[in-house]
């Protein structure tokens, strides 16, 4: 008996191992690229690059204290309670709303993942659908809701847009699906063809951008803008660019952010590419360990004043908890600061659809949700 359960134990520890190992054998191809040749050169031609890597608009830190850092390693242990929607995030797998022929509809499927339907055309932003936002699925933030819909489930795509190379943004098995299932290209900023090409996509298919350049796509507009992040998916950092992307129809237009700190930028892209019908900009993971290369809510509202926007949606929150904020407080806070400066919200649940030119008002679905001492504050 003794023997059969160590036998046991030997096959099962066995078997751990060499799952582990079969998770661990993708991590060098999930860390991407390296460009070279005339990649590289154009790379380095840009107004943004020197001394071997990108650089920000505005200077900024990128990484937190010490002390910060060990206030960051406090919470994660002891306060992750509240980083977590108490009850399930309420999903819309089949939204009651048709997606618009000739306007402007938009389905956000959670975190920075969203669906823009613009005068007929299809472009999806910074697609996940991996459990983990992570180079392994065996470690690393893992959602706090499932995707609303499956991958093969989406409509035929006319652009797929990369806002920067951090792993809740750019996600190798995703790129490999829409690879095989679609026939869109991929529009992204300077570098990270790199990693795409080392994952399959076609060179045919890759558009790669600096800040203020543009490209024209199934009789869309699409102009690379500029953020406050940074990049890296190793520790090696900025050595592929970031950005916001303005998409822009004949009558229609739309700014997505990124990840980004708040800047001055934003008023000269408004008064450059705007205004704008729709603006999608991040009101999570901000912190003031790094408040550079976050925004806060109240700075997402500012930004979207900044860019002459109409209906604001807020993403980047509620499916990875990536700061030591509640889970509810980003959209709490972004309420209550749109409320007081008179602008329009569209806060669905994931996967439903929004029409902005018939946007209902903002259903506080979220509360039922908070958890810990946040419950109620926008009220």
């Amino acid at each position: 008996m003794v023997a059969g359960r160590s036998i046991g134990r030997v096959l099962a520890g066995g078997l751990a191992l060499t799952a582990a190992g079969w998770a661990l054998k993708n991590i060098p191809a999930e860390l991407g690229g390296r460009a070279a040749g005339e990649r590289l050169e154009r790379m380095r031609r840009s107004p943004q690059f020197r001394d071997g890597v990108f650089h920000n608009p505005m200077p900024g830190a990128v990484a937190p204290s010490a002390s910060s850092a060990q206030n960051i390693l406090w919470n994660m242990i002891f306060n992750a309670e509240e980083r977590h929607p108490s009850l399930p995030v309420p999903l819309v797998t089949s939204p009651a709303v048709a997606p618009s022929a000739t306007g402007l509809s938009v389905v956000w499927y959670g975190h920075a993942t969203t669906l823009v339907e613009i005068e007929g055309r299809r472009v999806l932003i910074d697609p996940v659908w991996s459990h983990r936002a992570s180079p392994s699925q065996l470690a690393g933030p893992r959602r706090l809701h499932p995707l609303p819909v499956p991958l093969s489930d989406l409509p035929v795509l006319d652009a797929i847009v990369i806002s920067h190379d951090h792993y809740d943004h750019l996600d190798r098995a995703t790129v490999r699906a829409l690879t095989a299932m679609q026939a869109a290209p991929f529009l992204v900023p300077l570098g990270i063809g790199a990693h795409l090409e080392r994952w399959g996509v076609p060179l045919s298919r890759i558009i790669e951008l600096d800040w203020d350049e543009e490209a024209s796509v199934a009789g869309l507009r699409f102009v690379a803008t500029a953020a406050r992040h940074f990049s890296g998916r190793t520790f090696a950092r900025n050595t592929t660019l970031w950005g916001s992307w303005v998409i822009a129809g004949k009558d229609k237009r739309v700014f997505y952010a990124g990840d980004s700190g708040y800047f001055d930028g934003y008023a000269g892209i408004g008064a450059a590419h705007g205004p704008f019908d729709l603006t999608l900009l991040p009101i999570g993971a901000y912190s003031p360990a790094w408040p550079d290369i976050h925004m806060n809510p109240e700075e997402a509202v500012a930004a979207h004043l900044d860019l002459g926007g109409e209906l604001l949606l807020p993403v980047h929150w509620a499916t990875f908890a990536l700061a030591m904020h509640p889970w509810a407080e980003p959209v709490d806070r972004l309420w209550r600061e749109a409320k007081a400066r008179d602008v329009r919200l569209a806060i669905p649940r994931p996967g439903d659809r929004i029409d902005t030119g018939d946007a209902p008002l903002v259903d506080s679905w979220w509360e039922l949700l908070h958890g810990g001492e946040t419950n109620g504050r926008s009220r």
